[in-house]
């Protein structure tokens, strides 16, 4: 991914609301199956982590991005982006560089 496209992702993400927290109990099977099934009707997500977890958000978007088969986008305190584009019908179009 190009900063280009990585800068288009981050401005469509701004007006987005985180739609799962990471709580104590970090990173679950089930979270992890969760945010899969997401993104079968959106290509980015925003996912916050609470103050009660412990791990680093970045490891923690590391792990649910190579496990979902998505990018990390962008890490900002405790609160990462991920994007997956659909395989059938992508509505978010990046520029081919």
């Amino acid at each position: 991914m190009t900063s280009k496209q990585r800068a288009y992702l981050k401005s469509l993400a701004n007006g987005l609301e985180p739609i799962f927290q990471v709580g104590k109990s970090s990173l679950t099977p089930e979270f992890t199956e969760a945010v899969d099934e997401a993104f079968n009707t959106r290509e980015l997500l925003k996912i916050a982590v609470l103050k009660n977890c412990a791990d680093d958000p970045k490891e923690i978007a590391a792990v649910i991005a190579e496990r979902t088969h998505s990018q990390v986008v962008q890490v900002i305190g405790k609160k990462f982006i991920l994007y997956r584009p659909d395989k059938k019908k992508p509505k978010i179009m990046l520029e081919r560089v």
